[in-house]
């Protein structure tokens, strides 16, 4: 599967005196079983995942989306402006029973600039996810792992009532992952950097 991400919609680097933690201590959340193995999201810490993401950003497959490829300081930039500012968006490793093998950032969607481009409700969560080898993708992974973090958000964070995506429209293995996920397209969004589709998946 390829990986969803638009530069522009990142949370800005703010800071904040207590965000009393805004996506409900996603360190605590646990793992969960899936079809897979047992997989879990661990908030990333740059002086252990640097290398691993620069990695991954750097396949051609994920920079073609991510647009995050180069030295390690173009990574790393991203990952601290969310580390550092004020807790509406958290990078995580997806670890699959023990292995780290995907990026994720688990983001309050109602508070980025993404909610400029669509009807925001309070506490609407977003995911932006990329599978980290290329072996793992192609074979319906992200869409197993896609119900899981869907079901975890949902699950952990009892005021949200959706968990969005907005993949770029020409990523059509994306789209169709997110489908397979139990999400459905809402609509189609200009954003700043590309044009994309809105993807829901609602609180059953």
């Amino acid at each position: 599967m390829h990986p969803t991400h638009v530069e522009d919609m990142q949370p800005l680097c703010l800071s904040a005196p207590d965000a009393d933690d805004l996506l409900n201590h996603i360190e605590g959340w646990g793992p969960v079983a899936t079809p897979t193995g047992v997989f879990h999201l661990v908030p990333v810490r740059v002086e252990r995942d640097l290398r691993r993401i620069c990695g991954w950003m750097n396949d051609p497959d994920v920079a073609a989306f991510w647009e995050l490829s180069g030295p390690a300081s173009v990574t790393e930039a991203h990952l601290r402006c969310q580390l550092d500012g004020d807790g509406r968006s958290v990078p995580c490793l997806g670890v699959l029973d023990g292995t780290p093998m995907s990026y994720w950032e688990i983001y309050r969607a109602d508070l980025d600039p993404l909610a400029r481009h669509y009807p925001a409700r309070p506490h609407d969560t977003g995911i932006h996810l990329l599978i980290g080898g290329g072996a793992d993708r192609g074979r319906g992974l992200g869409a197993v792992l896609l119900r899981a973090v869907a079901r975890l958000v949902l699950d952990r964070r009892p005021a949200c009532a959706r968990v969005l995506a907005e993949p770029d429209l020409r990523n059509i293995p994306s789209i169709a992952a997110f489908l397979s996920a139990g999400f459905r397209f809402s609509a189609e969004v200009d954003l700043p950097a590309k044009r994309a589709a809105l993807m829901v998946r609602d609180r059953p």
